[in-house]
């Protein structure tokens, strides 16, 4: 039976999937938005509901455990998602009436499940709110289990940031991770100027607010509205982009009629950029070894009416064994943990491990091999990635120079960086990290590297 579309159900449909395929929720939510009737103010709804209720599932489920005597993890898994939602609305959104959230949750319990499950959950919602004194979490949380609990995250992540970062730094990376995430674009000055485009947007919807970004020259910061609905952006005037990853192409810094690559240029994003500061002019290669990312970045391409990319799906480690010729400058965009995107997938926290960063380093080391058999002599190579963690980044990049005594950090990248990124940034010699409440833009390293001549 086809069920009626509601935030609520989308919600509870994509918390779901999610759990059961292990897919992106940014992913799943946008798939499930675009196939359903909901007006825009129910799409907020839902949108809210998927990214806070993984937010704060570690918070929520301490709560549950509290109040489901055998514990959640007996419940049927759409039964325990259904009550994250409910405890979800009445803890966070002042906005959603607790009798609402209470009533609408039910009436899914009754919808989908059989005669005990509604009063199971009416039970559970109600209780809650009966003993809303239970519920108080430490204001100064001391303790790393303190902190995973008011902060909603795992245990081993909080315990790893308070390890390299300490405390204090630890928890306003969680905090910010929290936050719903920024909309940011970059403009294309193929098309226009930021001021010309910014007077565009804002012509095509008045709700938009709009900013310039401190962080990059091609950067505009919007609340208000959804951009990548309209013309514009159909037309390719501007990309969605987070401010962080936009520094990225503007640090590798190419220059028209340079021969350049991409090595993982999936979604494309990147590609785009570093096309648009080249002007058009020159060659540049971007691979991904996924068919269908390929597609991704053939799609930006020709939104934004570049010409000079060629697109081809390879693996940049077979990369310099094919005769293809080198280039003035490379960019390895790595594979990553991601836990500098948390509060754009908040599933990551609870989907990835500390295991998988030493398979994750071995790729990375693997692809950066590749990449600097690939450089000029004389030329740049550009590694970033959007995680947190020092063995994927600083560590990686430390172990790669040491064994390509041919590559040096480049000392002049702090000079290049924006002013409020040289001042609130983490740097060293060559390399830039930013962290997610720095600018409330993702978590990003970046290091550039040049090869002797």
């Amino acid at each position: 039976m086809t069920r009626p579309d509601s935030a609520r159900n989308v919600a509870l449909d994509v918390l779901i999937a999610v759990e059961e395929r292990g897919a992106y929720s940014n992913l799943l939510l946008n798939d499930r938005l675009q196939r359903s009737s909901l007006s825009p103010r129910d799409r907020g709804l839902a949108t809210e509901l998927v990214y806070g209720t993984l937010q704060r599932k570690n918070t929520l489920d301490w709560i549950l455990n509290k109040l489901v005597r055998k514990g959640i993890d007996t419940l049927d898994p759409w039964v325990r998602h259904l009550l994250r939602l409910g405890i979800y609305q009445l803890r966070y959104l002042d906005r959603v009436p607790s009798r609402a959230a209470v009533h609408e949750t039910v009436e899914i319990a009754k919808a989908r499940g059989h005669r005990g499950i509604p009063g199971l959950v009416n039970g559970v919602l109600r209780s809650y709110l009966r003993r809303g004194r239970e519920w108080t979490l430490p204001d100064s949380p001391k303790s790393v289990t303190d902190l995973a609990l008011v902060t909603s995250h795992p245990e081993w992540l909080v315990r790893r940031l308070v390890e390299v970062y300490g405390p204090e730094t630890a928890h306003s990376v969680l905090k910010a991770n929290n936050r719903p995430p920024g909309l940011s674009v970059r403009v294309n000055p193929l098309r226009g100027n930021r001021e010309r485009v910014a007077r565009l947007l804002q012509e095509e919807d008045p709700r938009l607010r709009i900013r310039l970004s401190p962080l990059s020259g091609q950067g505009l910061i919007l609340t208000g509205g959804n951009p990548a609905s309209g013309r514009l952006f159909r037309e390719g005037w501007f990309t969605v982009q987070d401010e962080s990853s936009m520094l990225v192409a503007e640090l590798l810094a190419p220059r028209p009629g340079e021969r350049v690559l991409d090595g993982c240029a999936a979604p494309g994003g990147k590609t785009g950029h570093l096309a648009e500061r080249m002007e058009n002019r020159g060659t540049l290669l971007a691979c991904d070894i996924h068919p269908h990312k390929v597609k991704l970045i053939e799609n930006q391409v020709r939104r934004l009416g570049l010409s000079m990319v060629e697109v081809r799906q390879a693996d940049l480690r077979e990369l310099p064994g094919t005769g293809e010729a080198r280039f003035d400058r490379v960019l390895l965009d790595a594979p990553c943990s991601g836990w500098g995107v948390i509060r754009r997938k908040p599933d990551i926290k609870w989907s990835k491990n500390l295991q998988e960063v030493d398979s994750l380093r071995q790729l990375q080391a693997e692809l950066l091999e590749a990449a600097a058999r690939l450089v000029i002599p004389g030329g740049t190579l550009v590694y970033s990635t959007c995680t947190l963690e020092p063995q994927e980044n600083r560590e990686q990049i430390t172990a790669f120079l040491k064994k390509h005594p041919t590559f040096q950090a480049d000392s002049t990248l702090f000079d290049t960086l924006p002013a409020p990124v040289r001042e609130k940034a983490l740097t060293g010699d060559g390399w830039v990290q930013i962290l997610p409440h720095h600018f409330e833009s993702d978590g990003f390293f970046i290091a550039r590297m040049i090869k002797e001549k």
